[in-house]
């Protein structure tokens, strides 16, 4: 093999480990931008909730110093709201279900053709 092609190999071989480490280096930076663009997209976001919480700071009293009886009533109400809501929603499950059980055998005669004969 002649001394040139040797030279030729290396120059290919050398092109190619550039062009491969310049691919790299743009993917690269193409993902450190968006994680940068996701990172002050994020500290806008906890800006936001930060600024939310110190509204809606509220003093916090444990229950262990509070009134048993105030306790009690308010655990009372929430039984009691919780039984209402659950009562709500199973009045608009039986509401649906009727809807759907409910059918006119007037409007389906070919299925329901049995019902309409009189006896």
């Amino acid at each position: 093999m002649p001394w040139w092609s040797w030279l030729v190999i290396w120059t290919v071989l050398v092109l190619g480990l550039l062009g491969m480490l310049a691919f790299f280096a743009w993917w690269l930076f193409r993902k450190l931008v968006a994680a940068g663009r996701e990172a002050a997209a994020l500290l806008e976001k906890t800006e936001v909730l930060s600024r939310r919480a110190e509204e809606l700071h509220e003093t916090f009293e444990p229950a262990v110093l509070a009134d048993a009886d105030e306790l009690r009533a308010e655990r009372q109400e929430h039984l009691i709201e919780r039984a209402y809501a659950r009562q709500a929603r199973r009045d608009a499950r039986v509401r649906r279900g009727r809807l759907l059980v409910s059918v006119d055998p007037e409007t389906v005669p070919a299925r329901f053709a049995h019902l309409l004969r009189r006896t």
